[in-house]
């Protein structure tokens, strides 16, 4: 089919997604009044209120207008289900419709980038970019971790719920420390989740990075164009093929072209440009630019709800009806407080599974209600949940196109649970949830566990509980490897292997995920890429973190 084409358009940098790191990768290159930028978004604006508001995040991932959509192909080991793999369409992707729960991941996570290959990814070079990146609502003058300056805001909640300090109390009870800050000197133990709202709304990347820029001249940014592919000529991928409607476009970039669509789209676009596996891309007859590894290294977190029973005025499913929620949305239109100001993941923590393993390898969410994270399910009771599972696993995934044309969904395999490992340290934070949750200090609110239910207690039980109900906690990354080794398709700032002026930047480049959410990690990256694009280098800021001294031989 013949497509009619503008080539007219002729940019500095074309940057291939409005999400997390490509609105801060708008913001940055266009400081520079002398640069043109165009940015391509393949969703539209945006500017829905149940985006804006916080405590509405379970209704804009319902709509395919904010959200791809996509599923996992069966998942062998979670029973052939099929899993969902949202991912954010429209300005701020998918900061626009996640659960705004910011967490930079612990400093060892990052020293273990640079021992896979990811040389100046170490703690000490991050920080720098985080502090950046963010301003901390609640950070103390002073505070050596955390930015106050920054465009990204964050804040703890006010927890007047009285289950959120009661939990914090039952993780005492049971041994474990609590932490003033999660994403400062001690990740490891229990306290307060910060979230990305301001001023009673969602901060997205888009609030945070581009809504104060969209008047520069020099920015140019098209919603509603897809992108089907870069096209490499001689080595140099500095051409983006795109369609609006049906027109088709060629604009092309004399620097760079930086592609940002998320751990799922990027592999697929480079996929079609014919960046990636050969046997895949002479399987869609796209002839073989860089034969290289896109696609591989997906990983994700895996999660599950310990659900239980409680009195009903504390917790909040009263809210859950149609009277109530109409009142909490009422009073957010009018004063952007209450209710609807919150994610309502206000607390949680981060634990060790076992003794020998030296910094957190499991996530705790609580949430003061007993519902599934998308709204769809509620408890036939009142209740609360904590959402527990392992955050570093082994099993790896692919994601590959199912065509040679933008728009046709991927093929996602997770591999979740493949290895026997991520296996037992999921059943381990069952067990370790549940004796939390049995400490004295909630025990005047439990009136017995909703889910999975007494009557699962075995290992092969909790296993097979496990594979039926275990969900994506939303956040696939590694399929764009950085590193110099042959795994990786890209280097340490970003720039695809054999390509001349072509680069990624967005979650697919971790070469290990990490511990906790992944929007603050994308942001950091985006910020430090951005650093090396324009010359404005951070130095690194040795701090220390804390690892318990005795995690050799004790798990808490």
């Amino acid at each position: 089919m013949s497509k009619p084409v503008d080539s007219s358009q002729h940019y500095d940098y074309i940057i291939v997604g409005a999400g997390s790191a490509g609105c801060v990768l708008a913001n940055r290159l266009s400081a520079d009044a002398a640069c043109r930028v165009l940015l391509l978004e393949a969703g539209g604006v945006n500017r829905s209120v149940f985006i804006r508001m916080p405590a509405a995040l379970s209704i804009p991932i319902h709509r395919r207008a904010y959200n791809w959509g996509y599923v996992s192909e069966p998942e062998a080991d979670l029973d052939g289900r099929r899993v969902g793999c949202p991912r954010g369409r429209g300005l701020g992707g998918s900061s626009a419709i996640n659960g705004m729960v910011y967490v930079r991941g612990h400093g060892c996570d990052f020293d273990g980038w640079c021992d896979t290959g990811a040389v100046g990814w170490g703690y000490a070079d991050v920080l720098p970019y985080f502090r950046r990146a963010e301003r901390c609502l609640d950070a103390a003058p002073g505070d050596a971790y955390r930015g106050r300056s920054g465009l990204l805001a964050t804040r703890n909640g006010e927890q007047r719920n009285p289950l959120y300090r009661t939990f914090l109390e039952a993780c005492e009870q049971a041994g474990y420390a609590l932490s003033a800050d999660l994403n400062g000197h001690r990740q490891e133990g229990f306290g307060a989740l910060p979230m990305t709202v301001a001023d009673g709304e969602r901060c997205s990347a888009a609030r945070a990075y581009l809504q104060p820029v969209r008047d520069r001249a020099n920015l140019t940014v098209t919603t509603r164009a897809l992108v089907e592919r870069v096209s490499v000529e001689g080595g140099c991928g500095r051409k983006v093929v795109w369609r609006k409607g049906r027109r088709w476009y060629v604009s092309q970039a004399g620097c760079e072209v930086v592609v940002c669509a998320g751990a799922i789209d990027s592999p697929c676009i480079l996929q079609r440009s014919g960046i990636g596996p050969e046997r895949l891309l002479r399987e869609h007859r796209i002839p073989v630019e860089a034969p290289l590894p896109v696609g591989e290294n997906l990983m994700d977190h895996l999660e599950i709800y310990l659900q239980q029973a409680c009195a009903p005025e504390v917790s909040l499913n009263r809210s859950l009806n149609v009277l109530n929620r109409g009142w909490i949305g009422a009073r957010w239109l009018m004063t952007r407080d209450g209710l609807g100001a919150t994610n309502h993941f206000e607390v949680g923590g981060f634990i060790r599974s076992a003794a020998g393993i030296q910094w957190p390898n499991i996530q705790f969410h609580f949430l003061p209600a007993a519902m599934s994270y998308d709204g769809r399910r509620v408890a036939p009771v009142p209740g609360y949940q904590v959402h527990i599972g392992p955050m570093l696993p082994a099993s790896r995934g692919s994601v590959c196109i199912s065509s040679d044309e933008a728009g046709a969904a991927p093929r996602i395999r997770f591999n979740y649970l493949a290895e026997k490992e991520d296996r037992l340290i999921f059943r381990q934070s069952v067990k370790l949830a549940r004796e939390i949750l049995a400490q004295p200090a909630l025990a005047r609110y439990n009136r017995g566990e909703l889910q999975p239910g007494a009557e699962i207690s075995s290992d092969d039980a909790i296993d097979a509980f496990i594979r039926a109900s275990a969900e994506s906690a939303y956040h696939p990354c590694g399929t764009c490897r950085m590193g110099v080794n042959e795994y990786s398709v890209v280097d340490v700032e970003g720039r695809v292997h054999g390509i001349e002026g072509l680069r990624v930047a967005d979650a697919s480049l971790f070469p290990v995920i990490t511990n906790g959410n992944l929007n603050a990690p994308t942001i950091m990256l985006a910020e430090k890429i951005a650093g090396a694009m324009t010359g404005d280098v951070l130095a690194p800021d040795p701090k220390p973190v804390f690892v318990d001294g005795q995690w050799r031989t004790r798990q808490r």
